[in-house]
């Protein structure tokens, strides 16, 4: 779905000039025709230079003024993840709705916050997680819809990556880095997401986790095992130390199984693994973006349609599952930056 006859392209501003806003918005707004209206960066030769590769339609000299911009109507906000609370706050209370990436905010605090002003304010705040709208996701979900793997019992998530440089923002206590932020947490979304198949919000039952040489509090990597009330269990590792890229999904029910091979990326690997008895077979989804489906998504509600599944009360309960995770691995929950 484009933009297309009489509907009305969403008009949006960006926050900064951040790596993951090409594949996140720049490439989906060219599809859908989504009107990247404004962008603004610390440096503004930054934004100019965004401006100019990717067809924004002006530049701006800071986030305040893509804020007091009137036409823009949506602000989506990549910025280092402590700085996601602040100005999906400060967005809302321009009267903007808000794409957020994930985390929502630092901690569930700041998380209710955002969600209490948007709900007073009247917008629309989405956390993009952005995978659950890709197809692999969803044939997962009716694989446990139609019953072919029977109940519920186990839900495994890998959430890995290699080691970023000592410099990088992952890194950072302050800028609520480390693995379980950047990584973990779409592994637990993808939990809470299949709870509806038993019984509904996993609790977690304990968590390890290591932390960087040099860096009190972050996570390199950080393991964690979940109960759903219905008795099934989950588990989630993270890893910013792992010798590879890795973010399988694997689904075990009383009748088979299912493997989504790379559920946080699908565009590179669309492979979905069914496995039922001796039976084994490997379904094929597309490479097109799970962002691109996220912004038709968002097109659609802002334009007349149904709620996103990933509204603010949503971020908000994946914020106390991220902060229940880091108590139980004993680390200090991410501060507030304001």
């Amino acid at each position: 779905m484009s933009s297309g006859a009489g509907v009305e392209p969403l008009r949006v501003g960006v926050l900064g000039a951040a790596r993951i806003a090409e594949m996140a918005i720049v490439k989906p707004a060219r599809v859908t025709g989504t009107r990247l209206v404004t962008v603004a960066a610390r440096d503004r030769r930054r934004a100019e230079a965004f401006a100019a590769e990717h067809g924004v339609e002006r530049v701006v000299d800071s986030y305040d003024a893509v804020l007091a911009d009137p036409e823009v109507e949506v602000v989506y906000n990549p910025l280092p993840n402590a700085l996601h609370g602040p100005w999906n706050l400060a967005a809302v209370e321009a009267g903007k709705h808000v794409l957020s990436e994930k985390p929502f905010a630092s901690n569930a605090d700041q998380a209710a916050q955002v969600r209490d002003a948007g709900h007073k304010a009247g917008v629309t705040v989405i956390e993009g997680f952005h995978y659950l709208f890709h197809p692999v996701m969803q044939r997962l979900f009716t694989l446990l819809d139609d019953g072919e793997l029977g109940d519920l019992v186990r839900v495994e998530a890998l959430v890995a990556m290699p080691e970023p440089e000592n410099g990088d923002p992952r890194w950072s206590f302050n800028l609520a880095g480390g693995a379980l932020m950047d990584l973990g947490c779409y592994g637990l979304h993808a939990h809470r997401a299949l709870g509806r198949w038993a019984g509904g919000e996993p609790t977690v039952q304990g968590a390890r986790a290591k932390e960087r040489a040099g860096a009190p509090g972050v996570d390199e990597w950080l393991q964690v095992d979940l109960l759903f009330p219905f008795g099934a269990t989950g588990s989630v590792h993270c890893s910013m130390i792992h010798p590879a890229f890795e973010m399988t999904l694997q689904v075990e029910g009383t009748r088979g199984g299912a493997v989504v091979h790379d559920f946080v990326e699908p565009h590179k690997d669309d492979r979905v693994t069914v496995r039922t008895g001796s039976d084994s077979r490997t379904e094929h989804y597309g490479t097109r973006s799970s962002y691109i489906y996220q912004l038709e998504a968002l097109t659609m509600v802002l334009r007349g349609g149904t709620p996103m599944p990933t509204d603010s009360d949503d971020a908000v309960a994946t914020a106390r599952l991220i902060d229940r995770c880091f108590c139980a691995a004993g680390l200090p929950l991410r501060p507030t930056i304001h």
